[in-house]
């Protein structure tokens, strides 16, 4: 966003502002009342960055509540921070373990008999393809899939190959070979995972909130004016200041769709602006291995002018006529234009100005 700056520079003398240029690519020469600056500076080459710094939350990012099914009492939990990965216990019940499998939706019923067909029957086969079992020939989409290519929530058939690789999963991890899946023995959940927090107390029933899980992953998450979420935009590479100050680079991973604050979503008649939710993921995890929560600072950039004329937004001079000029020791002015303001400098341009001339400033 470009802002247009008015400096009035203050001399030895007392205060003169700048003349009106009638040629703004030439040099002229001030009113008599004119008097030299002390403070100058010259014109140089930079690269400018249009940026702005927001605060953000690192953390690893939102809970999902674990709750057991069926009877019995747990028996043992996992220790807090523990990873979650396919196919290993997540907990156990009556001292048999519940196993973690990777997908969309749970287990509401028990797998046993072939020709069963349903959305629980895929995840079911994917997660025995994902953890190297053989099922034979690839299971047959159900008859309403197959005469509507967008009817998929019919799922998967169940078939005996399906049915003799989870009897030999079951062998391989301890648990009796039955070939048969009860839904109290297995929980979905979306894909790796870490355990946040233990709910649940040895001895509790297992029909309870056993934990809450999170992603493994560490996000940052950045609440942005809903007026400028168009100026960023996923995979916008950015940079994260942590807390000891040091900077590491990250990447956008979404920008949030729902509104928050604001007088109408609050409906309190707050002042609240709206806002908008924004992911930042580090680029490197290792960068942020020290810290499980904490606030940082994410630093956006739109735009960046690379090797070009730059001063202090205290030397110009706003024109009468409008426009900026630059001064140079003597009183002379040149006019400019501005380009990109960042970081107090600003980009000027002008037929008489090049790197190295020395110009007035007031700060």
């Amino acid at each position: 966003m470009t802002v247009l700056v008015t400096v009035l520079v203050v001399a030895a003398g007392g205060v003169y502002g700048a003349r009106a240029l009638s040629d703004h690519g030439k040099e002229q020469q001030p009113g008599p009342a004119a008097a030299p600056s002390a403070q100058t500076t010259r014109v140089k080459r930079a690269d400018l960055s249009d940026s702005r710094t927001l605060p953000g939350s690192l953390g690893y990012g939102g809970r999902i509540t674990v709750k057991g099914t069926g009877k019995g009492i747990v028996s043992r939990l996992p220790a807090s921070g523990s990873a979650v990965s396919r196919g290993k216990p997540l907990y156990w019940v009556d001292d048999e373990p519940v196993t973690a499998f990777f997908g969309d939706t749970p287990f509401f019923r028990t797998l046993d008999k072939a020709g069963t067909t349903g959305r629980d029957v895929t995840v079911l086969v994917e997660n025995l393809e994902a953890l190297g079992y053989d099922i034979g020939p690839r299971p047959q989409r159900s008859a309403a899939s197959r005469e509507d290519s967008t009817a998929n929530d019919a799922g998967t058939e169940l078939t005996t190959g399906v049915l003799a690789a989870l009897k030999r999963w079951q062998h391989d991890t301890g648990q009796e070979a039955t070939g048969t899946l009860e839904p109290e023995r297995a929980v979905v959940v979306s894909g790796p995972s870490r355990v946040d927090a233990v709910k649940a107390q040895l001895g509790d029933p297992a029909a309870e909130e056993v934990l809450t899980l999170t992603s493994q992953k560490k996000t940052i998450t950045v609440e942005l004016d809903a007026g400028s979420a168009g100026s960023v935009h996923e995979g916008d590479e950015v940079s994260v200041v942590l807390p000891d100050t040091k900077s590491v680079p990250g990447k956008v991973q979404s920008v949030g769709t729902t509104v928050q604050g604001g007088d109408e979503a609050s409906g309190a008649g707050t002042d609240t602006a709206p806002t908008l939710q924004v992911k930042v993921q580090p680029t490197d995890a290792e960068d942020v291995d020290g810290l499980d929560a904490a606030s940082v600072q994410v630093v956006f950039t739109s735009r960046t002018r690379e090797n070009v004329l730059v001063v202090p937004v205290g030397a110009l001079l706003a024109l009468s006529e409008g426009g900026y000029a630059l001064q140079r020791p003597g009183g002379k002015l040149v006019a400019v234009e501005t380009g990109l303001f960042s970081k107090g400098l600003v980009e000027v341009d002008g037929a008489g100005v090049k790197e190295g001339d020395v110009v007035v400033t007031a700060s």
